[in-house]
């Protein structure tokens, strides 16, 4: 199967992208999915369907697409029109002319002996050139036998225009002296000597002012995402083998290039530094606010900056296999999806537009039959049909979708689809994986306790030049200490005793580094008593202890764990305020995962479980009634995340781990679980916002507007407003951010 993100120009309400969705999804081995809001399809189709055929299809429909140019194309480097200028103009000239003309038609002061020829004048460039894009949908769409908002407006403008120019022209709204006053409700006893030209004008303004602002707010809606593909650099210094530098487009690269990045520059593409070290600032990717110091080996990632010394990076991915261009991938994917409430969204948008137009026909016959004037019963019909408009519908989803899945893009939390949101409000337990996700996952150096008469500093230099020709966890973690405490003595005759430990002979000393039983049985070494009690207390805390010995006799314990993260309490404490209840699963021992959730501050712990036996347990969570969440990093944590109700995996672990998960934490941070769930349930908390006004604005003034109690004039800004409002709403998701405690 293949994937086609395929623009789309000529859409103007829900209905619209309703029917090309279905228009699309009628094509043997397509499935398409159409969103209003992004102006997109993102259509999967099998081999034996050609790209050109569902373009074809679309423009079948009564709308166009172009395929989207491929990359490095010169079609793809130009920049995007802006589709907000065309509204713009019609919307200046609009306002121009109609400002003039309501003035006079309302303030019967200003109304002077034939001033209705000047209305016509007035109102004829704004209804049929300013009006035209909703006319020339109109028209297209009833070429095709369907309808949709456009048809509403333009029917309704039109009748209004034409039924003035009909009382201007044959009845008695051309005579001198006739006077005309604004009224909130229809005139019941209008007769059809009235014009209606400045209905037609202001609504088809306020309509353009609506589309205007609308299409701005969407541009505004996904300028996340449009930063985020804008991050990486455009150009590369590409380093040749005799030490040269070349400038090359960043296109130009290729897996296995090495090149240059200087401070302030950013990193081209995703690689692996060779020479040099510095620190590299993320934030704009992952949402860390501190540089990583990035040294020989470190991984770094495209786009990111270089804020410290001249680095020389091997490249490892390019182009669309960058971590940049799949975070691009992911979020577009989200915005194009549909939650289940959009679809009943998209089911009721279907069918509106047709109950619309009968309703109007209804409501103009049943005035008349009831002996109303004729002008009193086209206006409540015109009215009907300007009132309702399913656009902020259609709108209510997509642009809350649109605002936060782009917004959490730029924080490192990348939801993997709208369905995600609805799993979100439902969790109440969450699962966490031990090592690299509530730890960092490395050993370290926690403890030093020395024998009487040792000095700590001695012991570190001693057995951390003795552990630096070791490869072992724990040794790197001694090492890592000793390098911090001062530099490291010459090894002679170093040993590696499987199992036992290492010895070797450092500054003169015959020193022996590793478990303290065995320090005892085979080298004769037995700890003294405070050594013992240093020992008992860490295994009882599940930590490692290393026993130091030299020149026959043991020095020194040395204490070593995987250590919580720094933010992990603070975490836990978030993820408990969102009423979480949190378990500690872990393949570790029980003594050592007890003392980790104690640390942190988990609730409940499930130690010595085989990878294999991770999902069994989350199946166990789920049978009791809990829904769960699940929050790992590596490959034995992805069946468990596959089998949550809602996966998150840390960024920084591995690929099956994220692809078996929900959401994404870019940074590595646990604090961005708690963060991604806040998100995710404010975006669905706005879905739902919307929809409940999009749902009371048609429910309450369809009726207001055919019982003959709405002016057209406001029924076209009522209508526009209800647009504004919903994209408005989901804006205010732009101003999420991550909590932090203070100090």
């Amino acid at each position: 199967m293949s994937h086609l993100d395929l623009p789309i120009a000529g859409m103007t309400c829900a209905s619209c992208a309703t029917r090309i969705e279905k228009k699309l999804n009628r094509l043997e081995g397509v499935s398409a999915s159409v969103n209003y809001a992004t102006e997109r399809a993102s259509v999967t189709y099998g081999d034996g369907v050609a790209p050109e055929a569902v373009v074809s299809a679309v423009e079948a429909a009564g709308y166009s697409a172009v395929l989207p140019p491929a990359p490095g194309d010169a079609a793809a480097e130009a920049p995007a029109q802006d589709p907000t200028r065309d509204l713009r103009d019609r919307l200046r000239v609009s306002a121009a002319l109609s400002l003039p003309l309501l003035a006079i038609s309302m303030v019967p002061a200003l109304q002077f002996e034939n001033w209705q020829w000047l209305a016509w004048n007035l109102a004829t460039p704004v209804v049929l050139w300013a009006g035209w894009p909703f006319h020339r949908a109109a028209w297209q769409t009833a070429r095709h036998a369907t309808a949709s908002m456009d048809t509403l407006v333009s029917i309704g403008t039109l009748a209004a225009y034409l039924a003035s120019v009909v009382a201007l022209f044959f009845g008695g709204a051309g005579e001198p002296g006739m006077t005309m006053g604004f009224d909130l409700v229809p005139d019941r006893a209008a007769g059809f000597d009235e014009i209606y030209f400045e209905v037609a004008a202001v609504v088809t303004t306020f309509l353009l002012a609506g589309r205007f602002f609308e299409a701005r707010a969407k541009r505004r809606a996904g300028a996340a995402l449009e930063a985020l593909l804008a991050l990486g650099a455009k150009d590369v210094a590409v380093l040749a083998p005799d030490g040269t530098e070349r400038q090359v487009p960043v296109d130009a690269l290729r897996v296995g290039d090495r090149f240059v990045v200087r401070p302030g520059e950013k990193v081209a593409t995703d690689g692996v530094v060779d020479e040099g070290s510095s620190a590299v600032d993320q934030a704009l990717l992952t949402g860390e606010s501190v540089p990583v110091e990035k040294a020989p080996g470190d991984p770094v990632v495209g786009a990111t900056v270089n804020v410290g010394g001249r680095l020389v990076v091997r490249a490892t991915q390019v182009g669309g296999d960058t971590a940049l261009a799949q975070i691009a991938r992911l979020v577009t994917q989200a915005q194009t999806g549909k939650a289940e409430v959009q679809r009943l969204a998209d089911r009721i948008s279907a069918v509106f537009v047709p109950i619309v137009l009968v309703l109007a026909g209804a409501t103009l016959a049943f005035w008349i039959a009831a002996g109303e004037s004729t002008a009193f019963a086209f206006t409540a019909a015109v009215a009907v049909l300007i009132i309702a408009c399913p656009c902020a519908l259609g709108l209510a989803t997509p642009t809350a979708l649109l605002v936060g899945t782009g917004r959490g893009a730029q924080l490192g939390l990348l939801i993997k689809g709208p369905e995600v949101l609805e799993s979100t409000r439902r969790v109440d337990t969450v699962v966490l994986d031990k090592t690299g996700t509530v730890t960092t996952g490395r050993m370290s150096l926690v403890g030093v306790v020395p024998a009487g008469g040792e000095e700590r500093a001695a012991v570190l230099r001693l057995a951390g030049a003795l552990e630096d020709a070791s490869e072992h966890p724990v040794a790197r973690a001694i090492t890592a200490a000793a390098r911090d405490a001062g530099a490291l003595p010459p090894v002679e005759g170093f040993a590696n005793r499987a199992g036992l430990g290492v010895e070797g002979v450092v500054e003169g000393h015959a020193v022996v580094v590793g478990r303290p039983a065995l320090l005892e049985a085979e080298w004769a070494m037995a700890l003294p008593p405070e050594l013992t009690a240093a020992q008992a207390d860490a295994e009882g805390r599940g930590r490692t202890a290393v026993a130091v010995g030299w020149d026959g006799a043991a020095r020194a314990l040395l204490v070593v764990a995987d250590t919580p993260k720094e933010s992990s309490p603070e975490a836990v404490r978030a993820l408990k305020g969102l009423g979480l209840r949190t378990v500690l699963l872990t393949g570790d021992n029980a003594a050592t995962a007890r003392a980790v959730a104690a640390e942190v501050g988990i609730d409940e712990v499930v130690a010595e479980v085989l990878p294999a036996e991770k999902a069994a347990e989350v199946q166990r969570l789920q049978a009791a009634g809990r829904v769960v969440a699940v929050v790992g990093d590596g490959v034995n944590d992805a069946p468990a995340l596959a089998q949550a109700d809602l996966g998150l995996a840390i960024g920084t672990g591995t690929d099956v781990a994220i692809e078996a998960s929900d959401l994404t934490l870019v940074s590595g941070d646990l604090r961005s679980a708690a963060d991604a769930i806040r998100l995710a349930r404010r975006t669905l908390a706005t879905i739902r916002t919307n929809l409940f006004w999009a749902f009371a604005y048609n429910v309450a003034l369809i009726p207001a507007a055919a019982a003959g109690y709405l002016n057209p004039l406001l029924a076209g800004a009522a209508m526009a407003a209800s647009s504004l409002l919903v994209v408005s709403n989901s804006l205010r998701l732009r101003a999420f951010g991550p909590r932090r405690e203070a100090g």
